[in-house]
């Protein structure tokens, strides 16, 4: 018989994940009723026969497997056989998710505890006095204190739920700065519209040198002027008014 035989048979039998020190605590107990051998395990071992026990259940691909959440460990059944444990326990009703601006809110408490609530709302920009009622009646956060500042308000921190509920043995396990940089975020996707690619070309613009000189723009029809219509029009009515008028000769004969 080894440490962790003795510690699989206690954990089967518990109503709730223990701790190192209750499972120490346990072994102690244990010489009231003849099991003195491991009477004196110490923490540590404790410990390094849990990982060892762990590791097993994994290697084995059973089940369920053994499990430290909230510093406690447990036996879990693997998620692939959830209906069938929901078929023997029955559904019960799961509490509503909860919203962004909760989550926001929990992720500052998880990443900067203890802090009030001014320093939340400092943080996010918003009010949190909803989204911290909720927290509270979750039981994901609960009162630590009281800040070292006027009025002594209230510090904020999470709970053991806090951890059951994300499977995180301790805080320690939460990812730092640098990992959620590297969390995948799908970006969106921009919009094609008709402007963006079937704008058509602006005309090219001609120089001043190029407009007396009477060029072609690149596409190939005649710079015209406006202003030379007009002058041209306005010479034309000139010669016909000079033809209109007799000269000095006709003149005399005509008188």
């Amino acid at each position: 018989m080894e440490l962790k035989d003795v510690l699989e048979a206690i954990l089967f039998s518990a109503q709730k994940p223990l701790t190192v020190k209750e499972l120490a605590a346990i072994c102690a107990d244990a010489t009231e009723h003849g099991g003195r051998e491991f009477a004196k395990a110490k923490p540590r071992e404790i410990s390094e026969a849990l990982e060892v026990l762990a590791a097993e259940h994994e290697t084995a691909a059973r089940s369920f497997r053994l499990a430290c959440v909230a510093e406690a460990w447990q036996f879990n059944s693997e998620p692939g056989y959830a209906p069938w444990i929901k078929a023997l326990i029955g559904q019960k009703q799961r509490a509503p998710r909860l919203s962004k601006p909760a989550l926001e809110t929990l992720a500052i408490i998880a990443y900067r505890q203890p802090l009030t609530r001014a320093q939340m709302e400092e943080i996010r920009g918003v009010a949190v006095d909803g989204v911290m009622g909720t927290l509270l009646e979750r039981e994901l956060v609960e009162v630590t204190g009281r800040a070292d500042a006027p009025g002594r308000p209230q510090t904020y921190g999470t709970t053991q739920l806090f951890l059951e509920h994300f499977g995180l043995r301790s805080l320690e396990e939460l990812p730092n700065a640098a990992e959620l940089q590297q969390i995948p975020v799908t970006k969106p996707e921009v919009p094609v519209t008709a402007g963006d690619d079937t704008t058509e070309p602006e005309p090219e613009q001609m120089s001043l040198d190029e407009v007396n000189a009477g060029a072609q723009p690149a596409n190939g029809e005649p710079a015209t002027n406006a202003n030379d219509e007009e002058e041209e029009e306005e010479f034309v009515d000139d010669e016909e008014e000079e033809e209109d008028e007799p000269t000095p000769e006709e003149a005399r004969q005509t008188s």
